[in-house]
């Protein structure tokens, strides 16, 4: 017969084996958990279009750097852990001092973000970064100097402000200055000139018979012609010349740093280099004249639009005196 009160050895202690066996799986999830974690951190990690590191400042090492390092960099990242100069070395050399001296300003404001400067990826292509960075500070003393920061890839952006920027200085037609860009150079150009004492010479150009140009061969061909004009007007003037379309078939220069004499050398070669232009269109062939009016910086000029009102009068003069010659004022 078995003796009821006598325990059975054989049988499990059900509560303490349950509780084990609940934390065994409660630790199971929670490591299931925590490994579904790192893997959608590692996810967003790799999408992020970004660089996110961390670095020593005392030691010069980087500590951690994301994925996305290799793409836009297009550099091991392994390399980059054993040496920082990896980093330092593809920044683009004219931004290397401003990169290095930015990063150097957070150690007393305590974050910089507004960094921007270019890199050369492996593939010899430049990038634009903004490379925002902070410290992560510790409490307790002694403890390293640790900048974390972001580097995003901004390039297809600093095209778009480049081309945005093109377009609102630029004449379509001709791809020279627009009259606002050109008169803004041209005010600093003459500001800096009457600050230094230095000789300024001032240009403006009109197409002669422009209308019937127009009226003969068609707005087409108009437009060619002031296509051609404003080449003869990049490959004539000299480097630092301002060159712009100011009106429809008006033209403007600034000459800094040009006395008189070269002043009028530079409008002869670009009057001979107009006169020699052809052009043909079915089958007829036809040539164009200009009429210059050019005048230079004097002592009692005020603003830029003396010069303007000087060399508007010597055009029309120009235009009076039977059209293609410069006339000096």
């Amino acid at each position: 017969m078995v003796n009821n009160n006598q325990k059975d050895s054989s049988l499990p202690l059900w509560p303490e084996a349950a509780q084990t066996l609940m934390a065994l799986m409660h630790a199971q999830g929670e490591v299931a958990r925590l490994s579904e974690r790192e893997q959608l951190f590692s996810s967003l990690l790799v999408s992020v279009n970004a660089v996110l590191w961390a670095f020593n400042w005392e030691t010069r090492q980087v500590l951690y750097v994301s994925p996305a390092y290799e793409r836009i960099f297009g550099r091991s990242a392994g390399l980059l852990l054993a040496d920082y100069n990896q980093w330092r070395d593809s920044i683009y050399p004219d931004d290397l001092d401003y990169a290095e001296r930015s990063l150097a300003e957070v150690l007393h404001k305590g974050a910089v973000e507004d960094r921007e400067y270019r890199i050369i990826a492996a593939d010899g292509q430049v990038r634009w970064l903004s490379d925002k960075c902070f410290i992560n500070r510790q409490d307790e003393p002694g403890q390293p100097v640790i900048i974390v920061g972001i580097a995003e890839d901004i390039t297809d952006k600093k095209h778009l402000e480049t081309e945005l920027q093109r377009l609102a200085t630029t004449d379509v037609l001709t791809q020279s200055s627009n009259r606002r860009h050109f008169f803004e150079c041209a005010n600093r150009e003459f500001e800096e000139a009457r600050l230094q004492g230095a000789p300024l010479a001032f240009l403006l150009l009109d197409i002669d018979d422009f209308k019937l140009i127009n009226d003969s061969y068609g707005h087409p061909e108009g437009d060619n012609v002031l296509q051609r004009i404003a080449e003869c007007g990049r490959g004539s003037l000299r480097r630092g010349d301002l060159f712009g379309r100011i009106g429809g078939e008006e033209f403007a220069a600034v000459f800094p740093a040009c006395a008189p004499d070269m002043a009028m050398q530079v409008a002869e070669r670009l009057q001979q280099e107009i006169q020699r232009l052809s052009f043909n269109i079915d089958g007829q062939t036809f040539s164009i004249t200009v009429s210059q009016g050019l005048t230079s910086l004097k002592d009692e000029d005020q603003s830029l639009d003396s010069l303007f009102a000087r060399a508007d009068a010597a055009m029309y003069e120009a235009k009076r005196q039977g059209k293609n010659r410069i006339i000096s004022a």
